[in-house]
């Protein structure tokens, strides 16, 4: 089965965290939706200081979410149907911040509730300076999210929004898409 044979029908959720590799999401997003994908966009509220809502809302053309207490039609409670519906919840970029909350089940926003609520297989893409992604506390965090069965897709050493280089670069959306194809042929298997 080819990666978008994959995608086809697929009901793909994904969390952007603020961070400046969201517009790498913008990107992938486009690229789900091309390869035949169903896309739900949730944002926190620093994913919006980086990119726009109505970016990923045109992407993907559906609305995008922003907080567990926005209604859309019959769906009062977002957080909880989303997370059902979905076939894979993606997170990217996956910040320090939300991989700590996850880590530790903190549920504050829809993104972070969205995780803990998860019916699905359940992927960071981390994208964080190279001493956050290094620091002991955060690998910690990572053993321990990949201890209840999440899944990381890179990070990948190259140059970083500090202007330097090192590992934290969050995966090329091509290889996001790879993986994330061989994740739902592996679920659908």
């Amino acid at each position: 089965m080819s990666d978008r044979a994959a995608f086809r029908d697929a009901e793909i959720l994904v969390g952007v965290c603020g961070g400046i590799a969201a517009y790498k999401v913008a990107d992938l997003v486009s690229k789900l939706v091309q390869a035949g994908a169903r896309v739900t966009v949730c944002m926190t509220e620093n994913a919006q200081r980086f990119v726009g809502t109505t970016t990923f809302q045109a992407l993907s053309h559906r609305p995008v979410h922003t907080t567990m207490w926005q209604a859309q039609g019959d769906m009062v409670m977002d957080h909880l149907q989303l997370s059902e519906m979905a076939d894979l919840l993606l997170i990217a970029p996956a910040t320090a911040n939300i991989i700590a909350k996850a880590a530790c089940g903190i549920c504050d926003d829809l993104v972070s509730t969205m995780i803990c609520a998860s019916a699905c297989p359940v992927v960071f893409a981390p994208a964080m300076n190279t001493r956050m992604w290094e620091n002991p506390i955060t690998q910690g965090n990572v053993a321990k999210l990949k201890d209840a069965g999440h899944r990381f897709i890179g990070p990948e050493a190259g140059f970083l929004a500090e202007r330097t280089v090192g590992m934290g670069r969050m995966a090329e959306p091509e290889t996001i898409l790879t993986q994330l194809a061989a994740i739902l042929r592996e679920k659908m298997a």
